[in-house]
């Protein structure tokens, strides 16, 4: 198992994205940092969607729940800031 964590500072926040790898798929989806996103169990819904799913899926299921969720509001901060803390994850 590898352990992966990417931060990002947005334009105000930061974000940081843990999780872990075993056989290319992510356990464990933690998202963390100090920006502000409402409704605020967004985060936990999105925490789930990546969770059990292959490395490789995990920007287009990013790509996938902003579009379905247009109810959430997250100022300064957009789905690029999540997807380039993604990427520093996965570049350990």
């Amino acid at each position: 198992m590898k352990h992966h964590v990417g931060e990002h500072k947005a334009k105000k926040g930061l974000i940081r994205i843990e999780f872990d790898e075993r056989d290319g798929r992510v356990e464990h989806v933690r998202i963390t940092g100090d920006f502000f996103m409402h409704p605020e169990e967004a985060i936990h819904e999105l925490e789930q969607k990546l969770e059990g799913h292959g490395i490789d899926e995990l920007e287009s299921l990013m790509d996938e729940f902003f579009a379905m969720r247009m109810d959430i509001e997250m100022p300064y901060v957009n789905i690029e800031d999540f997807k380039i803390a993604l990427k520093n994850a996965l570049k350990e």
